[in-house]
């Protein structure tokens, strides 16, 4: 049972809230963990204790996500941009297009590293409304004969999120879901791949998760640098050199943790809930509140939204800062507040915040 500790209302956007009892987890295993005398840090990543925690990492994770055998799961180092490049360098031959669907600043990144490596284009893009949404799947015009079509699935600048993906058939899909994967159930058999840096929903920064088809990588290109080779990771089930060790440690546990909520139905109910409170006071609050995202297109996972005037938005932000809430500030290039209600933001953190909102509004009005 988790002691009473100073926790702050943490709504930060990445690194983001780590489950509490995995970290006491941790703290209790720093020094000696399983009777090895030594931390998870000091620990080889050949010896048998470290490749335990790796594969069980591994196994929980297609566990919670159903990540059928012809999978690969692998652990990289770069964070989601690294991928921007990777997934070109890989996979864009030459004499083939990809296409990229534009739903925000991350959709953005990926789609300029692209263009260094090869022909790529918008599919569509929900720029011109300043990213309120994401396309309907209609709107998506691609080629049969792609090399893939990407995409993002949460968007945490903008607060927006895809509630169903669409079937590209032949055409590989390719998901960035740093930001929403593990939050609730995926098809993962529509995606040819999904990548996601782990620093908001599977455990502290430094580890990107992998999870690709093996029919695509038999189809990558052999002419680039050899650690950025999705096929060498595979080959060496993520220990071609030295993996950050204590972050996949971290990221197991976390993956313990969720397993132990009731795994990813649980989850989603509990995002569901947690979203709906902050919602609610933002619906509820007569144009008090602005909500950034269209409401077919809200996130579960970053609810962005506005006040009346910026001396308003500045007192708000001001006052939720003494009353122990951290990270309320939306991305500096959009401004306003944002609300980042990961998988490991307690219920009662969001319950907080939806009640202080409502106070605020009162006061404020």
């Amino acid at each position: 049972m988790s002691q009473k500790v100073n926790r702050a209302y943490n709504f930060n956007a990445g690194p983001s809230a780590l489950p509490l009892p995995v970290l006491e987890l941790a703290q209790q295993e720093l020094i000696d963990f399983r009777a090895t005398g030594m931390s998870v840090m000091e620990l080889s990543h050949r010896s048998a204790a470290y490749e335990d925690v790796h594969n069980e990492a591994i196994s929980n994770l297609r566990d919670l996500l159903s990540i059928p055998e012809n999978y690969e799961v692998l652990f990289v180092q770069g964070g989601g941009s690294l991928q921007f490049s990777m997934i070109p360098m890989n996979f864009l031959q030459a004499g083939q297009k990809a296409g990229y669907i534009m739903t925000g600043a991350w959709a953005e990144k990926a789609f300029e590293e692209s263009k260094l490596f090869g022909d790529v284009y918008e599919v569509a893009s929900t720029k011109a409304g300043n990213y309120r949404s994401v396309p309907s799947i209609d709107e998506l015009k691609y080629n049969a004969t792609d090399a893939y079509v990407h995409l993002t699935s949460n968007n945490t600048i903008f607060g927006t999120q895809w509630k169903q993906f669409p079937n590209t058939g032949d055409v590989p899909l390719i998901a960035d879901m740093s930001s929403d994967i593990l939050s609730k159930p995926i098809d993962v058999s529509n995606f040819a791949m999904i990548y996601a840096g782990a620093q908001k929903n599977l455990g502290p920064s430094g580890v990107t998760v992998v999870i690709i088809r093996k029919d695509l990588l038999e189809k990558a290109n052999k002419n680039i640098p050899t650690m950025l080779k999705y096929g060498i990771h595979a080959k060496n089930n993520s220990l071609y050199n030295t993996p950050p060790t204590f972050g996949i440690y971290l990221l197991g546990e976390v993956l313990k943790w969720a397993k132990g909520l009731g795994g990813i139905h649980a989850l989603e109910k509990q995002n569901e809930a947690k979203a709906k409170l902050i919602y609610d006071a933002i619906d509820q609050s007569n144009g008090f509140y602005a909500g950034h995202a269209e409401p077919a297109s809200r996130s579960l996972m970053n609810i962005t939204f506005t006040l009346k005037d910026e001396a308003a938005e500045k007192r708000f932000l001001a006052e939720a800062k003494q009353a122990g809430f951290v990270g309320l500030n939306g991305h500096r290039s959009v401004g306003g507040c944002r609300a980042s209600t990961y998988n490991a933001v307690p219920y009662e953190t969001c319950k907080a915040l939806s009640d202080f909102m409502v106070q605020f509004q009162k006061v404020n009005g």
